[in-house]
């Protein structure tokens, strides 16, 4: 039996402590008078709570009969309510809601049960009391489902007891302690009811009993203030979507309340939802046209009406409600006339035009009004992306209204938006004018919108003293500066030669745009080398990449552009290759470079040859030797259209690299990487592994063959676009590499490595497969084409004999191509071995030379430190000395010795000589024995006495 009486200790407690718990009150000492009393007082008040029988009370309410019955039963309630005025257990709970229940059923047939209900109802709204910590946990089920039961007593008809349970849920959310708690329990957490309540989903019916009070406005506020609280959790935002919560509170919006608080609460709910729900699924509730004209019909109410401050946030709030449904239901929103209603608004301070939709209208410069008028801008944009509304932009003239803020600052006057104010929606309409003006185009050619942009853009480079805010989202970065205004012109002027629209480029080019954009151009690099910032950075790539539109396939508008904009791009490409990665947009700028490249100097002889002089070549290949996959497709298409340029092969040539790495080298290279990347299949030596399909990977071949329309390309045909070898083969043709490969190969490959410097045997096995690229890829197109014929049809035999021919020829090239790179394998071991041999030969010639050296120095040594093999060596050498002499005797002629006497050494003498002669009067008669003393003649002191002199 469930009681609520109180617990044994505290009775023990209400008891006198001088009393033995032994003896009984008659037997105790005698007390005086006051203590009596006190002690009649307390048991007067244990009478009182007495504890009831939970049990005992529902089963007498489920009774029906007289009304002595009725009496008594409102008596046992009573008793429960004073039982548990300080708080109810969250034992006893289940059974209290219970009674609750059964009460709520006697509500429609006896009124006297309101009072009761409403008591036990107010009791909910204290703490619950536990008795452990535990019981939170314990009961959280059996208590979520109590708190649910609240929601569904919303069905009892009376307004008394709806507005007490509403009562009872806010106080949810302002838990107050009663002044007394019961003996051994103590109240739960702060939050406990509010987490119950989420799990138990009160707010789910809560909504759906706003149907039960559709006619009574006071009980509506006050369930509208009750899920206005319960509206701050996410958990109950998603129960309350489920109930449709979004458009039944939308319905709201424009009902009748004096007082405000509908419009008020239901717009906060709507906002909470979208904050802390999936806007989609509350937009897709909103997505009706009786909500949105319940939305146009308060927001024209406001918009006109509303003077308050108060009135203009709640307006504005609309607003951005009516944005988040535009950007889902455009359609919807046209039907309502809600979109025409919101241009006119939009365009309203700028062109001046009268409209009735917006008779009556005032619009001031206060800040609700600048928030207003931003929103506005924001929803046209949203309007832009719908093909529907695009009619509705040009009958509203917001070309007009948007170029109104093409122009340059001017200084604001009293009645006007602030200088900040001002900037941010110049910047705003700018940027929205950027995704108007591509689907308006006959209204700005008509607005000369070109004209305005140019002038406004050359406003910006000028030296007009002017410096930016830079305080809201497009003002980043612009702040001192016109760099802000720049950035959004020069978007507008993408988006709409992006059109590649005639008429729109010719105009810009017949204004001098080319020219004016370099200027630009100029001015953003000199900027750009003080400090590295991502507007630059952008405003560069916008320019280039509006110069490339317009000088594609004209070659006059090429030869404007060449001089002064070949020297720019050439600075782009020698840009750091560590900036790529830097996130500031260096990368985007450099492919802006590339595509300009492509599209204002190919094809143009002036500026391709000023491109060449100023070695443009060389810092492509430095940009390809980078490897980046990134950038090697566009630099090698652009290589390869240089190349029909005859200047180009030289330049690439001539061209080295680290570790003086020719251009060759670097595409055989850049094949390898990108076969590895694909998967094909090649040899520790890189040979063809599998020759009947030797360049396809290993994605390709996993690929069924699939028969196909013949507009349709099939795989091998889709493959090129998608990897560079089809560029890298076509450049190596055009170079003549492969030239020199057949010429190497006709030569036996005597002289082959001499032809081709800086390539190994391993570019060369490389090289052989690239050179019969084409050959392969034909054989994959017909194989294809056999594997469908045979799924389709059954070849005839000539077919198919034909069929099997040309699948043999494609795997012969295969073949034939694998034994080439063996024996270029084979012919590279045998030079290898050559050179080897060569080079031990050299080695062994220089070890002999050492030998011999070291024989001669120990000779050397031996004849200077023993006498006797002194004389033996000069006798050797003497007789070799007459061994070497010849053996015809001179005839009539002087015999000179060739020895020096008293020379004691078997080293050369040197440059010495004893010269004989005598007087031409004793020619004839025979010389005296007189010996001429001998001189010493030096050739080399003449010269330098001269030298001295000199």
């Amino acid at each position: 039996m469930a009681s609520l009486a109180e617990p044994r200790g505290s009775r023990a407690r209400s008891r006198s402590p001088a009393r033995s718990p032994g003896l009984s009150p008659a037997l105790g000492p005698s007390r005086c008078g006051e203590e009596r009393r006190k002690a009649a007082s307390d048991a007067a008040q244990e009478t009182q709570v007495r504890p009831v029988d939970l049990n005992y009370a529902i089963k007498l309410l489920e009774d029906a009969g007289s009304s002595d019955l009725e009496d008594q039963q409102l008596k046992v309630l009573k008793k429960v309510v004073k039982s548990f005025e300080n708080g109810l257990p969250l034992k006893d709970l289940a059974q209290i809601m219970d009674i609750l229940n059964l009460c709520a059923e006697k509500v429609n047939e006896q009124e006297a049960f309101i009072e009761p209900v409403c008591e036990l109802i107010k009791l909910c709204g204290l703490p619950f009391q536990k008795k452990k910590f535990s019981d939170e946990v314990n009961y959280s089920v059996a208590v979520s489902k109590s708190i649910a039961q609240l929601g569904c007593l919303m069905r009892v008809p009376s307004s008394q007891v709806r507005i007490q349970i509403c009562k009872c849920i806010i106080s949810f959310y302002k838990m107050e302690l009663p002044k007394k708690l019961l003996p051994g329990y103590q109240p739960t957490s702060a939050d406990y009811k509010i987490q119950m309540a989420e799990l138990g989903g009160l707010a789910e019916t809560l909504v759906l009993s706003l149907a039960l009070v559709e006619n009574q406005l006071t009980e509506k506020l006050w369930v509208l203030k009750a899920l206005q609280h319960l509206s701050n959790s996410g958990v109950n935002c998603r129960h309350m979507i489920k109930a449709q919560a979004a458009s039944r509170l939308c319905l709201y919006l424009n009902g009748t309340d004096p007082s405000g608080q509908l419009v008020f609460r239901s717009s906060e709910i709507l906002w909470n939802l979208l904050e802390n729900t999936s806007k989609e699924e509350v937009v897709s509730q909103l997505n009706s046209l009786e909500c949105i004209h319940a939305l146009k019909e308060i927001f024209v109410d406001r918009l006109i009406n509303g003077f308050r401050h108060y009135d203009r946030q709640l307006r504005n709030d609309l607003l951005v409600i009516a944005t988040l449904v535009a950007e889902n239901s455009a359609a919807s929103m046209i039907e309502s006339g809600f979109t025409m209603l919101l241009i006119a608004l939009a365009t309203f301070t700028e062109v001046k035009i009268p409209n009735p939709l917006l008779e009556g209208l005032k619009l001031t410069y206060s800040y609700e009004d600048f928030e207003m008028k931003k929103l506005l801008f924001n929803i046209i944009g949203i309007f832009s992306k719908d093909p529907h509304a695009v009619q509705l932009l040009s009958e509203n003239d917001v070309m007009p209204a948007l170029l109104y803020y093409v122009k340059p600052h001017k200084k604001p006057g009293f009645h006007d938006w602030s200088a900040a104010q001002y900037e941010e929606l110049q910047l705003h309409a700018i940027a929205i004018l950027a995704s108007v003006a591509p689907l308006l185009v006959d209204k700005y050619l008509s607005c000369q919108a070109n004209t305005l942009l140019l002038v406004f853009l050359e406003w910006c480079v000028g030296q007009d003293p002017f410096f930016g805010q830079g305080n809201s989202f497009h003002g980043t970065g612009g702040r001192g500066s016109k760099l802000a205004q720049m950035r959004y012109g020069l978007r507008v002027l993408k988006s709409v030669v992006s059109l590649y629209d005639d008429a729109v480029n010719l105009n810009l080019c017949d204004q001098g745009a080319i020219s004016q954009l370099l200027e630009i151009l100029k001015y953003a690099a000199n900027k750009l080398e003080q400090k590295d910032d991502a507007i630059l950075l952008e405003i560069q790539a916008n320019i280039l990449f509006i110069l490339s539109v317009l000088c594609e396939n004209d070659v006059h508008r090429k030869e404007l552009f060449s001089y002064e904009g070949v020297h720019l791009l050439i600075s782009f490409l020698q840009m750091d290759p560590k900036k790529l990665h830097s996130g500031l947009g260096h990368r985007r700028l450099l492919f802006s470079a590339l595509d300009c490249l492509w599209s204002c100097v190919i094809g143009c002889y002036i500026a391709e040859d000023y491109f060449l002089e100023q070695q443009g070549i060389f810092f492509l290949l430095d940009l390809l030797a980078l490897k980046q996959k990134s950038l090697c497709n566009i630099i090698l298409g652009i290589l390869s259209e240089f190349c029909d340029n005859p200047k180009t092969i030289i330049h690439i040539s001539t061209w080295r690299g680290e570790k003086d790495q020719t251009a060759a080298k670097l595409l055989i290279q850049l094949w390898r990487q990108e076969e590895l990347d694909l998967g094909v299949q090649r040899d520790q030596y890189g040979r063809i592994a599998d020759v009947k399909r030797p360049i396809a990977g290993s994605f390709q071949k996993e690929q069924e063959i699939i028969p196909m329309p013949s507009s349709c390309p099939s795989f091998a045909i889709i493959e090129i676009s998608e990897n560079i070898r089809a560029k890298l083969y076509s450049l190596l043709c055009k170079l003549d590499i492969m030239f020199v490969l057949f010429k190497s190969v006709l030569n036996g490959f005597k002289d082959g490595f001499e032809n081709l410097p800086g390539l190994s045997a391993k570019d060369f096995i490389t090289l052989a497969i690239i050179r019969r690229y084409i050959d392969f890829k034909v054989g994959e197109v017909w194989s294809e084409v056999c594997t469908e014929l045979k799924e389709e049809f059954r070849p005839i035999a000539s077919d198919e004999e034909t069929l099997r021919v040309i699948s043999e020829v494609s795997e012969n090239i295969g073949k034939m191509v694998t034994a080439y790179q063996t024996e270029v394998l084979e012919n590279h071991h045998h030079q290898e071995i050559q050179e080897e041999e060569k080079a031990y030969t050299k080695i062994r010639a220089v070890h002999k030379q050492k030998e011999m050296v070291n024989k001669s120095w120990e000779n050397f040594l031996t004849r200077t430190s023993n006498y006797e093999a002194l004389k033996k060596a000069k006798r050797l050498q003497e007789k070799l000395i007459e061994a070497s002499k010849s053996k015809s005797k001179t005839q009539n002629g002087a015999v000179h010795s060739t020895d020096i006497k008293g020379l004691g050494t078997t080293v050369g003498s040197g440059r010495l000589v004893t010269v004989e002669s005598a007087p031409s009067q004793l020619v004839g008669r025979p010389l005296s024995a007189k010996r001429l003393p001998v001189k010493r003649v030096s050739f080399g002191a003449g010269a330098l006495k001269r030298n001295e002199k000199s």
